[in-house]
């Protein structure tokens, strides 16, 4: 019975697997594949290999996909740079706090967590107007800032805070270490798991959006990554071929960032699941 129940929960993890991994099998090999081979098996591997789809996208006249590799790095980039500081310091100041307090913050932005994305989006809109931000990248910026990245990124840093023993931050402000040089020289140091795993998954997520970039910036403004596919795929005729290679060179950036931080990012898992 135990045989067939470790076999059975074998099966369930690889039919999962498989759902996640088939969409990334479907782009890498119809990124290298002709249109009549892609509409005639989309799933079979590139019996003839070809690097033309790539060489479409990256020389379309309209420059799509450089535009929208660049705006998606400016973004991605800014945020994360606000997003780390803002959310450790104030995670900081949280986790130094009584039980209570500190409960009552922490459930405060998980309403932030909880809340969907597209509720708050048209009063984004509206207080980006008003304070004449809309169709900005810093509208754009300070909404990611503002959102449900900020209250990931302090549930992350509260937990791994809470480890670092009070007598060293005690120490340090008898030697006389202001509140700033305390964050940055001694504590921050300390979570460095915990700032590779929250740059990971905000910049994943804010590579990835969608509808923040798409109403916010505007078509007029200009195009991250995600809204240039849309854009690229036409009312009548899509080539296929062109678009794949798009996804393609698209998924480069954020997988080769996940590889240079993996090893805090793994560390900062562990870490975090023995506390």
């Amino acid at each position: 019975m135990t045989t067939y129940g470790n076999r059975l929960r074998l099966l369930a993890a690889g039919v999962v697997i498989l759902l996640f991994v088939s969409p990334i099998y479907v782009t890498i090999v119809n990124a290298f594949k002709s249109e009549d081979d892609i509409r005639s098996s989309p799933a079979a591997p590139p019996l003839h290999p070809t690097l033309s789809n790539l060489a479409t996208a990256v020389g379309r006249p309209d420059e799509l996909l450089q535009q929208g590799l660049r705006n998606s790095l400016i973004v991605v980039a800014c945020s994360i740079v606000l997003l780390i500081p803002l959310t450790s310091i104030f995670s900081l100041y949280v986790s130094r706090r009584r039980t209570r307090t500190r409960a009552t913050v922490l459930a405060l932005l998980a309403a932030g967590l909880m809340i969907p994305p597209q509720v708050v989006l048209l009063p984004t809109i509206q207080i980006l107007t008003a304070v004449g931000l809309d169709h900005s990248y810093p509208g754009l910026i300070l909404s990611n800032v503002a959102g449900g990245y900020f209250s990931f990124g302090v549930f992350v840093y509260t937990g791994f805070m809470r480890a670092v023993p009070d007598e060293i931050i005690e120490a340090a402000r008898l030697d006389g270490a202001t509140g700033l040089r305390i964050w940055w020289s001694i504590v921050m140091p300390l979570v460095r798991p915990a700032t590779a795993t929250v740059a990971i998954f905000l910049s994943l997520w804010i590579w990835n959006d969608f509808l923040n970039p798409l109403f916010i910036l505007g078509p007029l403004t200009g195009q991250t990554i995600t809204t240039g596919l849309y854009l690229s795929v036409g009312q009548y005729q899509t080539s296929f071929g062109q678009l794949f290679g798009i996804m393609f060179l698209a998924g480069v950036i954020p997988v080769v960032g996940y590889l240079f931080l993996q090893k805090h990012f793994v560390a900062g898992l562990t870490q975090g699941s023995s506390r």
